[in-house]
């Protein structure tokens, strides 16, 4: 895999999720950056955590390559901050709503924490 590794923006983030753009999302991403997912399976006490680009890239390539529709529903930004919710829909209706909150390092992504729920 051939990644441009790049600055983010709220802008090119909405552009890079919405799309299923698993590569532009994944170089986003400084080398050693952390994820942080909170879900019904993966509770506060035990998130499950996803360290460096290879582990996010899995991420990535998962999620974006499922049949489901994503769209950034409100977000904003600061210099070092960046944070949105998303709104994913399933074919069959089934939905998830993710609130994530970024933190960054010369434009990359070094942290980042998501929040996700599942419609049972």
């Amino acid at each position: 895999m051939s990644l441009t590794l790049q600055p983010v923006s709220l802008q090119q983030l909405r552009l890079a999720i919405e799309s299923s753009d698993a590569a532009t999302l994944i170089g986003f991403y400084a080398d050693g950056a952390e994820i942080q997912i909170v879900d019904k399976d993966h509770p506060p006490s035990k998130p499950r955590i996803l360290r460096g680009r290879e582990e996010i890239a899995a991420y990535y390539e998962d999620v974006c390559g499922r049949a489901m529709s994503h769209e950034i529903i409100q977000g904003l930004s600061s210099e070092n901050r960046l944070a949105f919710t998303e709104a994913c829909r399933y074919p069959d209706g089934s939905r998830v709503l993710c609130t994530a909150m970024l933190e960054l390092d010369g434009g990359r992504i070094v942290r980042q924490t998501n929040l996700q729920a599942w419609d049972e």
